[in-house]
């Protein structure tokens, strides 16, 4: 089996696709039987280029926290290797929240593994650095605490109902800083990182730091301690306030300027504490490597990529574009292929769900339910099913044929991988190039069958 070297994370590799463009996919129910158009595309197509851009978003760059510098850095990546093809490229800027973020750090180092970025409250002491013994006080209750925790980090069990009470208790004891542990979700769900909220406190405001991490992440400080070693912490927290995130669009026009448009999209931005490998990088490289693969191929209509910033704080940015758009330039829209979480290595994760806001077919599933039956991968694509949730749902809103495409349990689209959203959602745990490379083929053929090959 070809293996592909996984650059920062030496000893790891990923098996490589490793079949011709005549072969039967992995998976599929026969071999394929393609247009002329999908060979030009299936040919061409390649994972292992998309995973050199994966490579530095979700290692060289991480999280990419809607409106903050990590995700400006991700936007110019984006417009750069959209530039470099020879693409038309506009930055579009809209307005988001303030961003309230941590970084852990241990002076014997934490494991590399993780990412150890979390969620800072807005209410408690922000852009100050901390460092001190960690102690496990459990359930934060007065008679959890040994005799002295004073300049120690306390870690605590978080209960919503209590959070404000188990603070003030740190306060009280001289705790210099506290790391909220979430409750354990069900299996294969894991909580992640978050932002504490203390609104009992915010006029007065909290004076240590406080801070919420992911499950994975408890887990990890818990073993740490449980080790026996002592672990000395470091909890850096800071607040990004008057943000701006960005769209990034791409364009080469083969038809007139006010002709039929084809759209490729993801979003790439992060929750907090996510690398974001899966959700959603696969989806974002996916389109970079069709820019570059439907770069030189003669269309009727137009193709447009589009980056969207913000999604995981509402679809922000599919949101913002949508409404900037007059009803002529909606009406030249053909259909939208939104791609969220296209490359997941859960074993699990074996349907290709084509999810419908309305609930109902349209251009964009008919054309990816096409693609399937000619690749020989109709059997493992769902029927179109209901469910927003992902950037198609802004264009579906308003009457354009969209929908989304992802790699989910059998059961359900509800059925997501465990390191969804949190610390774990690395390429080495949670990207199967196999996977990425017959979303690519798939999404390739359909948009450029819907843009009629010339």
């Amino acid at each position: 089996m070809l293996t592909v070297a996984l650059g920062g994370a030496a000893g790891v590799a990923l098996p490589a696709p490793a079949w011709a463009v005549g072969d039967r996919r992995p998976g599929a129910a026969g071999p394929p039987t393609l247009t002329a158009g999908d060979e030009r595309v299936a040919a061409r197509v390649s994972a292992e280029r998309a995973l050199w851009h994966l490579q530095v978003l979700s290692q060289g760059i991480g999280p990419r926290i809607g409106g903050t510098r990590s995700e400006h850095r991700a936007a110019d990546y984006l417009s750069g290797v959209l530039d470099g093809l020879g693409y038309e490229v506009t930055r579009q800027p809209f307005t988001v929240a303030d961003k309230f973020l941590a970084q852990l750090d241990a002076h014997h180092g934490l494991p590399r593994d993780l990412c150890w970025q979390a969620g800072a409250s807005p209410h408690a002491a922000l852009d100050v650095k901390v460092r001190g013994d960690v102690v496990d006080v459990h359930a934060g209750a007065a008679a959890d605490y040994p005799e002295d925790v004073t300049g120690k980090i306390v870690l605590i069990d978080y209960v919503a109902a209590d959070r404000e009470a188990l603070v003030a208790t740190a306060v009280a004891k001289g705790a210099s800083a506290v790391v909220l542990l979430p409750i354990d979700l069900v299996e294969p769900r894991r909580a992640a990182a978050f932002s504490p909220t203390l609104p009992g406190s915010a006029t007065t405001g909290v004076p240590i730091p406080v801070v919420g991490v992911a499950q994975a992440q408890k887990h990890r400080l818990r073993d740490l301690l449980a080790a026996g070693r002592r672990l000395r912490l470091t909890v850096s927290t800071a607040a990004h306030r008057g943000l701006t995130s960005h769209n990034v669009l791409a364009e080469r026009r083969r038809a007139s300027a006010d002709g039929p448009v084809v759209m490729v999209s993801a979003h790439y931005d992060t929750v907090i504490g996510a690398p974001g490998a899966n959700d959603d990088g696969s989806g974002t490289v996916l389109c970079l490597e069709l820019a570059r693969v439907l770069r030189k191929l003669p269309t009727q209509a137009n193709i447009r990529f589009a980056l969207w910033g913000s999604e995981e704080q509402g679809l922000l940015g599919s949101r913002y574009y949508v409404a900037q758009l007059p009803q002529a330039e909606r009406d030249r829209i053909v259909a939208v292929y939104q791609n969220d979480m296209v490359a997941t290595s859960w074993d699990p994760a074996t349907r290709y769900w084509l999810l419908s806001f309305t609930g109902l077919a349209n251009r964009a599933t008919d054309e990816v339910t096409a693609a399937a039956t000619r690749l020989g991968y109709q059997p493992r694509i769902s029927p179109v099913t209901l469910r927003g949730s992902s950037d198609h749902q802004s264009f579906q809103e308003v009457g354009i044929a969209a929908a989304n495409f992802s790699w989910r349990g059998e059961a359900s689209p509800a059925l997501l991988e465990p390191p969804y959203h949190s610390p774990e959602d690395t390429i080495a745990k949670n990207i199967s190039l196999e996977r990425l490379q017959v979303s690519m083929e798939l999404i390739g053929s359909a948009a450029y069958a819907t843009a009629g090959p010339v």
